[in-house]
């Protein structure tokens, strides 16, 4: 009689294996074949599995717009893995093209649509000779003005675009007539030309977009294999499945994803592009990391020898977040995708406070600290208080010769940093004794992310971070450690220049926008972010704005704190001074204008300078205090 039982338990590990290599080829791999659209179909073919689909808001208005009786051009912009030929191919098929017509080789194809209109998809601009892309152009420019049947959908990088549009006006003797306005989408402030529709994928949301990656991937149905295997049952744990049951984080209300998640928007509002890409990579390597893996990660295959080896720990989630699974650090290397340097700039792992350390180090050993380590650390056995943890806790505390020397010491202070970096995703937001931004070089992070959602949904701004803001800004502008959180002095050292120390007050005004002038905390739409808006009498005439990235806000609330500003960051320190130069320029044009006006009205008057100097008194407390002072003296 045949086994049934056994040939179901094969078909099964058969499904999980086809599954878990399939996605470990999105991974941060040598040849992740996985990570572009050009290999992904035969990817499938071979793993027999469904695809990872996105959703994407993009795709469906480029749909919409290809469907209308008089279909615009497409612009399909993006860096490197933004998914730009997913697109293309995805529209491709959506117009009734066929598989195989977009295996064909080359950049160019042509479709005709199911509403009689011809459309030249261009997968790749940069694959142009300059008389193909010429061509292409000059045909991109007929079609938007109307002069042409034929409709254009182009992948294009941003540079790459605006480059060829310039080449192509140089060629010909006239400038090309869409340059202009492609470049103004870009940046952000025009709509583009009737007749054209762009689209940026490097505009997409940073968190929607991981959330995304994190649901198509924890969710795909390949896991359903899972479910029946021997490897994570009967007290065996599989490292794959525990990981992604992390991901999930039923039992914690994902706390996990949504920590990460508010890292890579505080990266993207600083700045930093992820592109899908590399949030495919990075979930990828967080549920199959481990260092003792082929290339740091596992298959189905590794995973006995894993439990066998008791080295569990080594494939924590929480360090596969940064890479640290990687092969000869190959997360920090030139050619490796930038979402692990991104994350690993916020120093998670290495910063820490003196009461998180004292609890991994002491906490126990000692009994005020017990009941708190056992359930922040010691609730965890295979990633937080993992017996091999405890081994070189105690032998560390206990003053083990080889412990305490370099190499044993060492050791233990690896497991600190993996420790610090699974309490960032782990500590309860209620634990306000234990608060985890600390645990990263923006320790304000948590306070500006509330900021900008305030903002964005328009409620009040915090007071106490308008005052922690205004008070950093003082410091700033007068290099005094003065305390002023309810009005802001505009300072300068009696020159137009940007001296840190600057006691002569050339402005004094509200820290919150009172008649027209003084503070505002504003959204600023464009960069969607907040911003800091500085409005100076008289009246209210002018204002300066300062954008509000989130390593300014943490330079001046770390200088309201305390710090020296250019302990911090001398390139924010700089940024600063150049705001406060403005803020005196705009001060003098007030000046200028207001005397004009009032010239022919004063009376005349001995000839004395008058002086408002910023005075300090014992409570840190600063005020202005006029001088008067004799011409000539």
């Amino acid at each position: 009689m045949p086994n049934t039982s056994s040939d179901k338990s094969n078909s099964t590990a058969t499904a999980s294996l086809g599954w878990v290599r399939f996605l470990r080829n999105y991974g941060p791999l040598p040849t992740n074949g996985n990570l572009f659209d050009e290999y992904v179909d035969d990817a499938l073919r071979r793993a027999k599995v469904a695809p990872i689909v996105l959703s994407s808001s993009h795709f469906d208005a480029m749909v919409s717009a290809m469907n209308l009786d008089s279909p615009p051009s497409l612009l399909i912009a993006g860096t490197a893995g933004d998914g730009k030929t997913f697109h293309l191919r995805r529209l491709w098929l959506q117009l009734g093209g066929s598989t195989k017509g977009w295996l064909e080789p080359g950049p160019l194809k042509t479709l005709r649509t199911g509403n009689g209109h011809e459309v030249m998809f261009v997968t790749d601009l940069s694959a142009l000779s300059d008389t193909e892309s010429d061509q292409i152009l000059e045909g991109l420019e007929n079609s938007v003005a109307g002069q042409a049947s034929t409709r254009y959908v182009i992948a294009t990088n941003h540079g790459q675009v605006l480059e060829r549009m310039r080449a192509l006006g140089v060629r010909r003797g006239r400038p090309a007539v869409l340059r202009s306005a492609i470049q103004d989408v870009f940046l952000q402030s025009g709509e583009g030309p009737t007749g054209l529709k762009i689209f940026d994928l490097s505009r997409t949301a940073h968190r929607q977009s991981l959330k995304e990656v994190l649901e198509a991937v924890t969710n795909h149905q390949g896991w359903d294999s899972c479910k029946e295997c021997s490897l994570d049952s009967s007290g065996r744990v599989c490292p794959i499945a525990e990981n992604r049951r992390r991901v999930i984080g039923q039992d914690d209300g994902a706390r996990l994803s949504e920590r990460l998640c508010d890292l890579v928007e505080v990266s993207r509002l600083n700045g930093s592009h992820l592109p899908i890409r590399d949030l495919l990579a990075l979930v990828t390597n967080m549920i199959l990391g481990h260092k003792d893996a082929r290339d740091g990660l596992m298959t189905c295959l590794d995973v006995p020898k894993i439990q066998e080896s008791g080295a569990l720990d080594r494939g924590s989630v929480y360090d596969n977040i940064f890479g640290a699974n990687l092969p000869g650090r190959r997360a920090t290397s030139g050619g490796v995708l930038p979402v692990f340097k991104t994350l690993l700039s916020y120093g998670i792992g290495e910063e820490t406070a003196n009461g998180i350390d004292g609890l991994l180090v002491y906490g126990s050993d000692d009994s005020r600290l017990a009941e708190t380590f056992a359930a922040l650390i010691g609730n965890d056995s295979i990633y937080g208080g993992t017996v091999a943890f405890k081994s070189f806790q105690d032998r560390y505390l206990e003053g083990e010769e080889d412990a305490r020397l370099e190499h044993g010491a060492s050791e233990f202070l690896e497991r600190l940093v993996i420790q610090r970096r699974r309490l960032f995703f782990t500590l309860p937001k209620e634990r306000a004794d234990y608060p985890y931004w600390n645990l990263t070089a923006f320790r304000f992070a948590g306070d500006y992310l509330a900021l900008t959602e305030a903002l964005a949904m328009k409620k009040n701004v915090d007071e106490r971070t308008r005052a922690v803001l205004a008070q950093g800004l003082n410091r700033v502008m007068t290099g005094l450690l003065i305390d002023n959180q309810d009005k802001l002095f505009v300072a300068s050292s009696g020159g137009f220049t940007q001296s840190k120390i600057s006691v002569l007050c050339e402005a004094e005004v509200p820290s919150r926008r009172t008649g027209g002038v003084g503070m505002s905390i504003r959204y600023d739409g464009l960069a969607q972010r907040p911003c800091i808006d500085v409005a100076l009498p008289p009246g209210g005439r002018g204002s300066v704005i300062l954008g509000l990235t989130p390593v300014r806000f943490e330079f001046l609330c770390r200088v309201a704190e305390g710090a020296l500003p250019g302990s911090f960051s001398n390139e924010c320190l700089e940024d600063l001074l150049a705001f406060k130069a403005r803020l005196l320029r705009l001060s003098e044009i007030l000046k200028a204008s207001l005397s004009g006006e009032a010239d022919e009205d004063l009376p005349e008057e001995d000839e004395s300078l008058r002086l408002t100097f910023i005075e300090i008194e014992q409570t840190g407390h600063g005020y202005c205090k006029p001088v008067s002072m004799r011409s000539g003296v």
